[in-house]
Formats: C-alpha cells, sequence, structure tokens
C-alpha cells in the first residue's frame, strides 16, 4: 500500500481544466418508431462535473450508456478524448479503459470475492501483474472506505457497500471519466449517504464526472453544470444555483416543484466543492 494511504492522481484533476474530453454533437438514438434521445448536444471539460436528472423516460440513461456504445446512436457524433466514437471503431476496447461506469443494481460478480471483483478486469483485460493489480484493488478499497470487506462475496454486503465496491471496481482501470447511472436509486434510504460521500470524494480529487441522478442535495452542492432532460431532449442546463433558484423552462420548473417538495430528500452528506468554469 502507498504510505498513509496515500490515493493516485486522478486523470482530469482540476489544473488540467479546459480540455474540452467529451463532445456530442446532434446525437439521436430511436427503438423502432420511439425517439429515446433528439439531437442532443453536449461539452464536457476534463474534471467537469454533470449532474442529469429528469423524469422517467426521458433518455437520461440511453444518453449516458451511448458515451461508452453500451448503446449505439444512429445519428450526430460522439468524440471521448479524441476517439469518434461509431459503429466501424475497432478500439472501443481501448476508449472504454478510460470510462468507468457504475449502475444502479452493482453488476458484481457473486461467486468472486471482493477483491476478486477489483482485479479480474485489470489482470485478464488489461495484462496487468496479479500482486499490482492487487494492491492497486486495495488502494481503491481504501479510497471507498471498505477494505476490511476485500475476501468478502458481494452476498455479505450491504447495498451501500456493494456500490461502493461497484465504484471502486471502476476505479481500478483508472479511468479519465466516471459514468453514473442512478447509483443510489436501488438503495435503502439510510445506504444512499455512504454512497454519495464517495462520490463526493472523487468531486474534489477533480474527477471527470456524468452522474444520472435525483439527488438534488448533491446536484446542487458537487455539479459544475445540472441538465435537465425531458423527452430526450436537453431542455435546460446551467449552474446549480442558477438552475435551481431560477429554472428558465416550464417543464423544468414543473419537474422541480415534483421532485423537490413531492420526495423527502437523503440526509444532506455533501460540502460544498469548487467548482469547475462551466462549459455551454
Amino acid at each position: 500500500m502507498p504510505e498513509d494511504n496515500a490515493m493516485p492522481a486522478v486523470a482530469g484533476a482540476a489544473s488540467d481544466r479546459g480540455e474540452t474530453i467529451i463532445k456530442v454533437d446532434k446525437i439521436s438514438k430511436w427503438y423502432g418508431d420511439f425517439a429515446a434521445l433528439t439531437n442532443v448536444s453536449l461539452n464536457v471539460k476534463l474534471g467537469e462535473r454533470i449532474v442529469i436528472c429528469g423524469p422517467s423516460g426521458s433518455g437520461k440513461s440511453t444518453f449516458i450508456r451511448c458515451l461508452n456504445r453500451l448503446e449505439a446512436h444512429q445519428q450526430g457524433t460522439i468524440t471521448i478524448d479524441g476517439a469518434r466514437l461509431h459503429e466501424r471503431m475497432k478500439n472501443i476496447a481501448d476508449v472504454r479503459k478510460n470510462i468507468g461506469m457504475v449502475f444502479q443494481d452493482f453488476n458484481l460478480f457473486p461467486h468472486m470475492t471482493v477483491l476478486e471483483n477489483l482485479t479480474a478486469a485489470p489482470v485478464f483485460a488489461d495484462g496487468v501483474k496479479p500482486a499490482e493489480a492487487r494492491e492497486t484493488a486495495m488502494t481503491y478499497l481504501h479510497r471507498v472506505k471498505i477494505p476490511e470487506q476485500a475476501d468478502k462475496y458481494p452476498g455479505q454486503l450491504s447495498g451501500g457497500q456493494k456500490q461502493r465496491v461497484a465504484i471502486a471496481r471502476a476505479l481500478c482501470m483508472k479511468p479519465k471519466i466516471m459514468l453514473f447511472d442512478e447509483p443510489t436509486s436501488a438503495l435503502d434510504p439510510e445506504m444512499v449517504s455512504e454512497v454519495l460521500e464517495t462520490m463526493v470524494d472523487l468531486a474534489r480529487e477533480g474527477m471527470t464526472m456524468i452522474c444520472v441522478t435525483h439527488e438534488m442535495d448533491f446536484a446542487r452542492d458537487v455539479a459544475d453544470r445540472v441538465i435537465f432532460m425531458d423527452r430526450g431532449e436537453i431542455v435546460e442546463q446551467n449552474t446549480p444555483e442558477a438552475f435551481f433558484d431560477n429554472p428558465q423552462e416550464e417543464r423544468t420548473r414543473k419537474f422541480l416543484g415534483q421532485i423537490v417538495h413531492g420526495h423527502p430528500q437523503a440526509p444532506a452528506v455533501v460540502q460544498q466543492v469548487q467548482p469547475a468554469t462551466a462549459a455551454p
């Protein structure tokens, strides 16, 4: 282990901000006759933190799944760290190494220990030596504050612990970008704060993050930009202060009225993170 549990530097730290690492230009996607995404455009700078919110079925999850080509868009372009994603590209595995993704339902291998879950991809997909992979895995288990769970199986963990393992597993590939698809939606309320705390730590360290979530306290205090999607489109985006205090679109105002006043938020666990310069 590094001395005093020192954490490795995060790719895309705050000092690097200014470079555009994600460029999405007018992408559209259909499932049959249903338009899941329509002319969606977004630029994200290195180290920027984006929160995407919106009603169920608005295209949020489809959008971020297109960013690592788990879903294929049919029109428009997506460029990740200089590589354009398309159906003929041969290096999609290399692109995905720079993109960690955390899903709402963990997706851990139940027959593997926590440590084995974290080391499998680096060893078998990336050719990392097992001893090095184990050291890296323990470093990230310390980062998410559960190193004592290394030898347990997923079935022995709480939901919050499983999600922190999933975050650590993604970090073991040392990505430049982290995508979160409603990472707290499957958790009991008392487990939400421990996962949000882990995500706040990543934000402080300068990780480029795009997070689909309904945790509005997290969005207000951590995001550089908050984006509202509805019916497969980006309806509004702004800084958290402007987004929450002065939303411009009626659909945004209606959504915020429902989610902020109609549903209790998780206990506040976030502290203000220094904002980046938002990229329009």
